[in-house]
């Protein structure tokens, strides 16, 4: 597990998308040396000001001032709470599983997008099956191994066929620094909702507001509700 910092407020957290809001755009070849040889050593940066960088298309941050670290070989996907029973899932286990394949924008609530992502993994309806989801159940509960990161979804929204436990990302698997070896990714909501360095998948009776919901975000993250684009669910 990587160190954790203290987390990075919403004030800074906005702040610092207008400093990374220019060098987006990148070549794929330029985009996989940034994410293998520059994104690591920002990852180390603990001043706060690495929360939030443009890496190939992507504005990448974290709420915490670095960016943790698990390898594939020592990664467990837990699932918890209100189950009958408890399992945990390699990383091997997951790739084991039938896969999903998406390729859907990537929308930030704050306005950016990127189009066409392409993105594989196990649908989240499917793990939870495999744990058996108790009759009491209704939301889920997602936590991050940055040891600050939460959210959550509705247990109607989370067996959606476009919510899936992301291992694969834009045909190579999901680096450390796009919240890799394994996240959420939920295409049909903003991107808070899809949560990077997924740890632990928990069944509760209640949806329980995540990390931004309690700065003021929208628990229900719907593409289109929150900044009055005219995206809306698909």
């Amino acid at each position: 597990m990587g160190d954790t910092g203290s987390p990075v407020g919403r004030r800074v957290f906005l702040g610092l998308i207008g400093l990374g809001a220019v060098g987006i755009a990148f070549g794929a070849k330029t985009q996989k040396t940034l994410e293998t040889t520059v994104g690591p050593i920002l990852a180390k940066d603990r001043t706060g000001l690495a929360a939030l960088l443009p890496i190939g298309r992507f504005r990448i941050y974290s709420v915490t001032s670095s960016m943790p670290s698990r390898s594939k070989q020592e990664y467990k996907l837990r699932v918890r709470g209100l189950v009958d029973h408890a399992i945990d899932l390699s990383y091997d286990d997951l790739r084991a599983m039938p896969p999903t394949h998406l390729t859907r924008d990537f929308q930030c609530v704050t306005g950016w997008r990127v189009f066409n992502v392409k993105w594989t993994g196990v649908r989240l309806a499917d793990v939870l099956d495999r744990a058996g989801v108790k009759a009491n159940a209704h939301a889920v509960r997602f936590t991050s191994f940055d040891g600050t990161y939460t959210e959550s979804l509705t247990l109607d929204q989370a067996r959606r066929n476009d919510v899936i436990v992301a291992y694969g990302f834009e045909g190579g698997d999901v680096s450390r620094i796009h919240g890799g070896p394994v996240r959420m990714y939920i295409a049909p909501m903003y991107g808070y909702k899809s949560t990077k360095w997924l740890d632990t998948i928990e069944l509760t009776r209640d949806v329980v507001p995540g990390y931004w919901e309690d700065y003021g975000y929208d628990v229900d993250g719907w593409v289109g509700r929150s900044n009055g684009r005219s995206d809306t669910p698909t």
